[in-house]
C-alpha cells in the first residue's frame, strides 16, 4: 500500500479506538510439534489476533478487540486450558494497511492454530488465509473468529465464523443488487414509538467497503418507515465543523431522526454541533455498537444525553445479572478496558472454546486439527456465549436479530428494552436488496 491510509469503519457494527498503549506479545520460538496441527504443542494452543492498533490516525485503533481475546485467554487458563494445554495470544498488528493485514495472515497461518478476533479494516486479500497449509500438508485453511469483515471477500470466506454476522449472502457478492440480512430490532422499535421519523444517516466516506457497509442498515430503516433526508459522507480525520453543514440542515428540515454510522468520536462531534446550532426537533439520535464507549460519555458531556446506542449482547451494566459479562469484566480488568469491540472479541473467544471443547470430546485431547475445527464449528447453531448473546446460528453464518437498546440518561447508559436487567431481545431480521457503489 502507497503510505499511510486512514479510515473509520461504517456498519451497524460501526467503529471504536481504544487508547491504551500496548505492545505485541513477545513471540517465542516455535516449539516441537506432536502429531497434531500447527499452533498446537503438548502444552500449549496458539492463537492470533489480527487487529488495526498502531497508526496515526487512530492511535489504539483495535485495541479492545486485543483485550477481549487476552482476557478469554486469561479466562480459560484459569479454568484450566483447553485440549488439556494453555492458550497462548500472538497479537498481529495490521496497523491499516492492507499489506500489513495480508502479513499477518500469512505470520499466522505457519505460527498459530486459528485467528480469534480478527479486527482489520484492510482485510482485502484473504488468500493467505484460506488456502494456508495444514500439518498435514493440505489448503485447509486457517479457521478465524473475526469480530469485523469489512470487505465483501473477507465476508464470504469459507473458513470465516463470525459470531455477530454481517449478513451478505454471498450468492449476491457478484450481483449489481446485493442481499444482505439486517437486524430489524432497531428500526421496528423507534418507528413503533415514534411516527414519521426523518432525517440524516451519516456515512464515513473513506473507504466504499465502509460506505457499502452502511447501505444496508440506511435501507431497513427506510422500509421501517424512517424516511433518509440525506446521507452524508464525511472523513473519519473529519473536525467538529465538517458536522457544520449536517447540522445545518437538520435544522432546516426539522429532521425528527438522525444516525450515525461512523465512529464515537463523529457521534461526539455530531452531537455536540447540534447542541451549538440549538437543534431541537430530533427525537432520535441513533447509534450502534461504536457508541457504547466511556469516552462517548465523558467526551460528549451533556451534549450526548438522550444518545440511543444498539447492541448485541447483554450490557456490561448488567454485569450482576449476567455471569458471562461479568467474567468478561473481570478478566479484561474492569469497565475502563471494555468497549464493544471488546465485548465481541471475548464471544468469539467463547466460540473458540466450545468448539474445541466438541472436537475433544469426539477425538480427545491430540485430536485437534484445523480441518477438525472447522468441521465441528459448522455445526454449532445455537450459541450463546454462556448467556451474552441471544441464540446465534454462527455455524450456518445467520443473523440472529437479537439485541438490547440503550439510552443516555444522567452520563450513564441506561437500559430501554427490554426492560428485564441480564436479557436481550429477539425482534427478528429483515432481508433488504442494496446496490453498493
Amino acid at each position: 500500500m502507497n503510505g499511510p491510509r486512514w479510515v473509520v469503519l461504517v456498519a451497524a457494527l460501526g467503529l471504536v479506538g481504544a487508547l491504551i498503549p500496548t505492545t505485541a506479545d513477545a513471540r517465542p520460538q516455535q516449539q516441537q510439534q506432536p502429531a497434531g496441527e500447527i499452533g498446537v504443542t503438548a502444552d500449549t494452543i496458539r492463537i492470533a489476533v489480527i487487529a488495526d492498533v498502531d497508526n496515526a490516525a487512530r492511535p489504539g485503533l483495535f485495541q479492545g478487540s486485543v483485550n477481549g481475546v487476552r482476557a478469554f485467554a486469561k479466562f480459560v487458563n484459569d479454568h484450566g486450558g483447553l485440549a488439556g494445554r494453555r492458550v497462548q495470544v500472538d497479537f498481529i498488528d495490521s496497523k491499516l494497511s492492507s499489506d500489513e493485514a495480508r502479513n499477518a495472515l500469512v505470520q499466522a497461518c505457519q505460527e498459530d492454530f486459528a485467528i480469534v478476533g480478527t479486527t482489520a479494516l484492510f482485510m482485502n486479500n484473504i488468500q493467505p488465509m484460506t488456502t494456508c497449509v495444514d500439518q498435514a500438508g493440505k489448503a485447509t485453511g486457517l479457521p478465524d473468529i473475526p469480530v469485523l469483515q469489512t470487505e465483501i471477500e473477507h465476508q464470504c470466506s469459507p473458513v470465516s465464523y463470525p459470531v455477530i454476522v454481517v449478513g451478505l449472502d454471498c450468492a449476491t457478492k457478484d450481483a449489481p443488487e446485493k442481499r444482505v440480512t439486517v437486524s430489524a430490532g432497531p428500526p421496528k422499535y423507534f418507528s413503533k414509538h415514534n411516527k414519521g421519523l426523518h432525517g440524516p444517516f451519516v456515512l464515513a466516506g473513506d473507504l466504499k467497503s465502509t460506505v457499502n457497509a452502511g447501505l444496508p442498515v440506511v435501507k431497513v430503516n427506510n422500509d421501517y418507515g424512517i424516511k433518509s433526508d440525506a446521507e452524508p459522507k464525511v472523513s473519519g480525520l473529519s473536525p467538529q465543523a465538517a458536522y457544520t453543514p449536517i447540522v445545518q440542515d437538520i435544522k432546516a428540515k426539522a429532521s425528527t431522526y438522525a444516525q450515525n454510522l461512523v465512529d464515537y468520536k463523529a457521534d461526539v462531534f455530531l452531537r455536540k454541533e447540534a447542541q451549538t446550532q440549538g437543534v431541537n426537533t430530533v427525537k432520535v439520535w441513533d447509534c450502534a455498537l461504536q457508541c457504547y464507549d466511556q469516552r462517548l460519555l465523558k467526551e460528549g458531556g451533556t451534549a450526548v444525553e438522550g444518545q440511543y446506542v444498539s447492541l448485541f449482547f447483554v450490557p456490561f451494566e448488567d454485569a450482576k445479572q449476567n455471569k458471562s459479562v461479568n467474567n468478561y469484566l473481570k478478566n479484561v480488568g474492569g469497565l475502563d478496558q471494555a468497549d464493544g469491540f471488546g465485548a465481541q472479541a471475548w464471544t468469539a473467544g467463547l466460540f473458540f472454546r466450545d468448539v474445541v471443547n466438541n472436537v475433544v470430546k469426539a477425538d480427545g485431547n491430540n485430536g485437534l486439527t484445523r480441518a477438525r475445527f472447522l468441521e465441528e464449528a459448522a455445526k454449532v447453531h445455537n450459541f450463546t456465549a454462556d448467556g451474552m448473546l441471544g441464540p446465534t446460528d454462527v455455524g450456518g453464518r445467520k443473523v440472529s436479530g437479537c439485541g438490547v437498546i440503550l439510552r443516555v440518561k444522567g452520563g450513564k447508559f441506561v437500559r430501554v428494552t427490554p426492560a428485564k436487567k441480564g436479557t436481550v431481545e429477539c425482534s427478528g431480521t429483515k432481508t433488504v436488496r442494496v446496490r453498493f457503489e
